[in-house]
């Protein structure tokens, strides 16, 4: 329904069999969409394809868990365990803790701030447990024993969710105020087509998407096609955009000129730590080549060898 793309639909759980992919065209982009098969209770442990289906969806910027408002919220909670089994963590960032193995010095542990869950007796312990005897820890919050082990695994997926209940039309709307008042929840009806721009842009919004448009020297910018940038995925600096590009474009930067609401003035100049924002104007200044032999009219214009030595020696005159 969003992308035009065909996906089975039916009365009955599970219609979707396979993943069914999708572009959605929003604000000048294309944002892929995934349509994946349900998964189960036990999908962590492989049931019903549930690995398969779980490992795309740590490729993912965003997580849509599709739910039926018609039905309790023990489906959320089960689908939300199945997914943090294996690695996904959703809707959290990563802890402030320093983590760091050493091959000696024993194990170094230090806060800056109080801790209420974790003291150094029981940060030893779960050290000693991966039996890691030689390492540096440092917390800057307070964290868990749960947030430890996610450190010192080091395969943890932090990820965005966007919760939507899906048949808003046949439930009461006191209950769909109540749906739509929790965070990180839109609801919407497949069948009658509504809030699916709210969808859209809660999507948006989730995904922190920055479109930037390029300008040649002389010429208008060029709205049409944008360069879609996200601080999730490499960031939103002037050299992340140049990068974005080509990475041989780097070398080549002089200075970039800014028009948007990053820019001080119209137009301003920018290094490469500039940090850009949504729907700015860019125009690349690049270096112009060392010409040799001086400047203006003292530039030599000859093509023999600069240096005695090198030029050809005559033969010498007969007498």
């Amino acid at each position: 329904m969003l992308t035009g793309t065909h996906s089975e639909a039916a009365s009955y759980e599970f219609t979707t069999l396979t993943c069914i992919p999708g572009i959605i065209h929003y604000n000048d982009t294309k944002i892929q969409l995934l349509d994946l098969p349900g998964i189960i209770e036990g999908a962590s442990e492989g049931k019903g394809r549930g690995r398969q289906v779980i490992a795309v969806a740590k490729s993912s910027d965003l997580v849509l868990m599709v739910l039926d408002a018609s039905k309790s919220e023990g489906h959320r909670q089960i689908l939300t365990k199945e997914l943090e089994a294996v690695g996904l963590r959703l809707n959290k960032r990563p802890p402030q803790i320093y983590f760091k193995k050493k091959k000696t010095g024993g194990i170094s542990f230090n806060s800056t701030l109080p801790l209420t869950h974790v003291d150094e007796k029981l940060c030893y312990q779960i050290l000693h447990e991966y039996k890691i005897h030689n390492a540096e820890v440092l917390f800057r919050e307070d964290a868990t024993v749960d947030d430890l082990i996610d450190v010192i695994e080091g395969n943890r997926k932090y990820i965005k969710c966007v919760y939507v209940y899906n048949k808003i039309d046949v439930i009461g709307i006191d209950d769909v105020d109540k749906l739509a008042q929790q965070p990180n929840s839109v609801v919407i009806s497949c069948n009658l087509k509504l809030n699916l721009d709210r969808l859209l842009t809660k999507m948006w919004e989730e995904m922190g998407l920055v479109r930037i448009y390029t300008k040649p020297q002389g010429q208008q910018p060029d709205f049409t096609d944008p360069v879609v940038l996200s601080a999730d995925r490499g960031g939103c600096t002037v050299e992340d955009f140049c990068n974005h590009i080509h990475r041989s474009l780097i070398k080549d930067v002089k200075y970039v000129l800014v028009w948007g609401t990053s820019a001080r003035h119209y137009p301003q100049h920018c290094g490469l730590g500039h940090v850009l924002q949504d729907e700015d104007v860019v125009q690349i200044v690049k270096k112009k080549e060392k010409e040799d032999g001086g400047r203006g009219r003292f530039k030599s214009h000859s093509t023999a060898p600069a240096r005695i030595s090198d030029r050809e020696k005559k033969a010498p005159l007969k007498t």
